[in-house]
């Protein structure tokens, strides 16, 4: 198999790039630096979750609370800023069984007992010049190709570098490398990086690309990342937004990842092209949406994760780099051949007199999935059988408390009912009921 090229030139010329940029520059966020104190923040984040998952044969079912403190400082002043950023999470379990154990919230032990709860903490140092920052240590990218997830008790982390610049207006353009990760219930910060579905480790990660603003009502993004001897992968997104009079709008959101194998493909190989188009139509304070996807491959479409490959169940977990319309609650819908469609509904209860309330309800049903060509030296090989299906209900409650002492304090109830062949994850209800409230020390 010939070997393809990885992504050592696109980052390098994204970082050129980057730092070419301030004689183009229109504005510059490092002179208005007011110094390295006065810009500092500390912010506290409580959040409480129950976790409840019953189906195909487990139970799984936790409650616990989390404190994350995060301090920013600012950028020293001069032509090159310097400052860090630092974070302290704590995780205790309220309540949890060994009989309950192994959701995404809590770790356990050898033994499979619940551990009382654990810490982690970490920090980066960061540059800045004119707009544009480098930032080096553990941190949360959020790029469609490579990004950490905060979807359970704790955010995930990667250690690595990053730049990110947005000298040109409009034009918001950033770059990474990456070698270890930190998954949900894990805290070391020599965890991996990995294929989520494949569970296979990478040494190391990295990425570029950026987004551009056409105009007030279009975007456009254009990614590239190198998961080293996994896999190379090519992320498109055109996003429209066009309003009809005050209270109506109509938006479309394109997305088109393509994956290829790399290097000694670790997971086999892969040669996949995920798509979806969603179009909404928002009316007051309702939206409308309309979703379809495809997976064209032998292979179902993978993305990256964080964490620890074998450390046993829910040390290594899903990231967030999935920019697909039918990636919800529970199921990825992204199966070898799998297409999908969904429907959607957006309530904001503040045009009825119930501000900081929402509500929303979808409905996402995926078939066509064919395993039976994936090739022998796949890492997916025997992971899903011929047409098998699988639909998704889920539904979500939401109030931000909009005045007074508890001002920002959140509560949120999500729902998720499974049901598919044993590939798509069987039969199951999720539930998940999570408080948050943010606090701003200065």
């Amino acid at each position: 198999m010939k070997k393809r090229q990885p992504l050592l030139q696109l980052n390098t010329l994204a970082v050129a790039l980057a730092f070419a940029l301030p004689a183009m520059s229109y504005a510059s966020d490092q002179s208005d630096s007011k110094g390295f104190v006065a810009d500092s923040s500390l912010n506290i984040l409580n959040r409480n979750l129950f976790w409840n998952q019953n189906g195909n044969g487990a139970h799984t079912r936790d409650w616990s609370q989390a404190l994350m403190a995060t301090y920013s400082s600012g950028f020293t002043q001069g032509t090159v800023g310097i400052g860090i950023d630092a974070f302290a999470d704590l995780a205790l379990r309220i309540d949890g069984d060994t009989d309950r154990a192994g959701g995404p919230n809590i770790p356990s032990d050898a033994n499979g007992n619940p551990d009382h709860g654990f810490a982690k903490a970490g920090g980066d140092v960061k540059f800045r010049i004119s707009n544009t920052t480098l930032k080096v240590g553990d941190l949360q990218p959020t790029s469609p190709v490579f990004a950490t997830a905060d979807n359970y008790l704790m955010p995930q982390t990667a250690t690595g570098f990053q730049i990110d610049s947005h000298e040109i207006s409009g034009l918001n353009l950033e770059a990474g490398h990456y070698t270890s990760g930190t998954g949900t219930t894990t805290t070391s910060r020599s965890g991996d990086i990995l294929a989520s579905y494949a569970g296979v480790a990478a040494s190391s990660a990295s990425f570029a690309g950026g987004k551009y603003q056409f105009s007030k009502e279009f975007t456009a993004s254009l990614y590239g990342a190198h998961l080293e001897d996994v896999w190379n992968q090519y992320y498109v997104n055109l996003n429209l937004v066009h309003p009809l009079t005050d209270d109506q709008s109509v938006a479309l959101d394109f997305n088109l990842y393509r994956t290829l194998d790399d290097g000694s493909a670790k997971a086999g190989t892969i040669d996949t092209t995920a798509a979806s188009l969603a179009a909404a139509y928002t009316l007051g304070a309702q939206t409308f949406t309309l979703a379809g996807q495809k997976v064209h491959g032998d292979e179902p479409f993978d993305y990256v994760g964080f964490g620890e490959t074998n450390a046993g169940v829910g040390a290594g977990r899903y990231g967030n780099s999935i920019n697909l319309a039918d990636s919800v609650q529970y199921s990825d819908f992204n199966g070898p051949g799998e297409r999908s469609w969904q429907m959607r509904y957006d309530l904001d209860m503040s045009t009825f007199g119930a501000p900081g309330l929402s509500f929303m309800a979808r409905h996402i049903r995926g078939a066509g999935i064919d395993g039976t060509h994936t090739p022998g030296n796949s890492a997916y090989t025997g992971f899903y059988g011929a047409n098998d299906q699988e639909h998704e209900t889920d539904a979500e409650v939401k109030y931000v408390v909009q005045s007074g002492p508890a001002k920002k304090l959140s509560f949120r109830l999500r729902e998720a009912w499974h049901d598919g062949d044993a590939s798509t994850g069987g039969h199951l209800v999720q539930t998940r009921l999570i408080t948050e409230y943010p606090l701003n020390i200065f």
